[in-house]
Formats: C-alpha cells, structure tokens, sequence
C-alpha cells in the first residue's frame, strides 16, 4: 500500500487551512490534534515505523513539509509552523500540484541532488539528509511541547519565580517578587543595579493562564502604573490578543511582551547564567543531534 501524491498533498493543505484560521502561526502539538480531526486517517496512515517508532501520516507530513519550507510557504521555529503569504496564495493549485510544485521548489534550491530514495525507504530508515531534517524537527517539536507542559502544570507563583529567575539570569536585580494577595498590579520589579539607581525600572506582569490571552485592558492597566524611565514587561503563558498587542504599539510608555515560547527562548539562552536555584526551577538539558538541511 503506498499514499499518493493527491493525499500527502492534502495532509499539508489542510494543515495551511488550520494555521491560517489561527492567526497564521500555530504550535504543532496543536496542530497534529486538529489534523486527526480533520483527515479521517485510515489504520495504514496511523500505523508506525518499526526502526523509528514514527507515526506513519506525521513523518510523511513533517518530510513534506521540508519542501514547503523550501518553497517559502512555511516557516518553522521551536515547534511552531508559520504560513507564510505565499503559502496561502498556493492553497488554491489542487493538492496533486501542490505537492509537485513544493517538490520542484525542494529541487531548485538544493544545488546537489543525492540519490533518489523511495519515500517509504526513507521514512523507514532515516537515510539521506531530509529525512535527518525530519528527525530533528520532531525531536525539537516534542521537547518544546514537553516542557511547555511542564511550566503549564505549575501555579501561578511558581511560573512567577520562574520569570523573575530569567530575568536575574539576564543580569537584572529583582529586589520584589510578588507574594500571595494583593500586589498593587506589579508581581516583579527589576532593576539594572541593586538599588535602582541607574538606568531604567522595569515593571512586571505575569499572567499564568493557558487558555486566556491577555487583553487590550490588561495592557492598558499596566500602562497606567508606569512613570518617568519604566518600561512594562507583561509575561503571559497563554498569549495574547491582537487588541492587546495593537494596545502596546500605541501606548505612550514602553511595553514589552514576553508569550511562552519567547520564555523559553529565553530560558535556553540564558540558562548558563542562571544561578543553581534558578536552574532546577526549570531544569534543561542539552544534546546534539546531526545538522539538518539548512
């Protein structure tokens, strides 16, 4: 039994479709739950890979997509698909063509062609250097997922001190950590000295809630407890809506945002800072995986 072009290319499709009704980026744990919901998956698509462990649709899927990368309709990043403009253009050629374009993409831009390998071969084998590509992206996609599940599970004031942590590791003083109760609407004040003496306060807000992004009222409450050389920082585990961001790019004081996926970046870049405390907070290993196709 083999899957056909028309089928792969209506995988990748109706993965454009998903993301594109999400605001045009969406993370692919998310996105794998969609597709099982969307693709009525017959028992040879959902079966595995005996070397690999892979379910067959998602290799195939994430293989395929190395071309629509290629081709500039996807872009990736820590396990978060992008459509890019052109991406969604292409979504009107029929998925057979789809595929065949995104193939011919793959093939202009790789210079040097290696051996043709059957699909079914290499997805079984890993052998070739797309199917490395393949490998890499599901690991770093399935380790993001495992350890934004991590900082889910924790409480609001644990995912505090998980901020407040970074922002000591990025050479910041934080003399105040919020405890339970009333805060005054501030849960972090970080500071570039120890007693804040020089350059700018920063003003912090986190916002610990999966499923809810934060509001344009929500920005403008912080807005409002700023003064003379502060900036606002909101974290927010659960993102935030485009009231909110429109509210920070017009607001007459400095606003930053931090979502979770920037907390993370965060947290790998500067985990060598962080201090013992801070590092088993949110401990981080890491580990080397052969290049992939850049």
């Amino acid at each position: 039994m083999k899957i056909s072009y028309e089928r792969i290319g209506e995988y990748l499709q109706t993965a454009f479709k998903i993301i594109l009704e999400n605001g045009g980026f969406y993370p692919l744990k998310d996105l794998r739950v969609d597709l099982e919901k969307r693709l009525n998956f017959n028992d040879y698509e959902k079966a595995t890979y005996a070397k690999t462990g892979y379910v067959r649709w998602q290799a195939i899927l994430y293989f395929y997509s190395i071309d629509a990368t290629k081709a500039g309709w996807l872009r990736k990043q820590k396990g978060v698909w992008h459509v890019t403009n052109e991406g969604a253009e292409v979504l009107k050629l029929s998925p057979g063509k789809f595929i065949e374009e995104a193939n011919k993409k793959y093939k202009e831009w790789k210079e040097k062609q290696e051996p043709a390998i059957a699909l079914e071969d290499a997805l079984e084998t890993l052998s070739g250097r797309k199917t490395i590509t393949t490998s890499y992206e599901q690991a770093e996609a399935s380790a993001r997922e495992e350890i934004k599940d991590y900082i889910q599970a924790l409480n609001p004031y644990e995912f505090q001190d998980l901020v407040a942590a970074l922002l000591r590791g990025m050479g910041y003083y934080t003399p105040f950590v919020a405890s339970q109760g009333p805060d005054g609407g501030i849960d972090v004040l970080a500071y570039k000295d120890p007693i804040g003496a020089e350059g700018v306060k920063i003003k912090v807000q986190v916002k610990h809630r999966k499923d809810t992004k934060v509001t344009n009222q929500e920005i403008s409450a912080l807005n409002g407890l700023l003064r003379n050389r502060e900036v606002g920082l909101i974290v927010s585990s659960g993102g935030f809506s485009q009231a909110a961001l429109r509210e920070m790019r017009t607001s007459n004081n400095h606003i930053e945002k931090m979502d979770l996926d920037d907390f993370i970046n965060f947290w790998e870049q500067y985990y060598d800072k962080l201090d013992e405390e801070g590092q088993s907070l949110l401990p981080i290993r890491k580990i080397s995986f052969l290049a992939p196709e850049e």
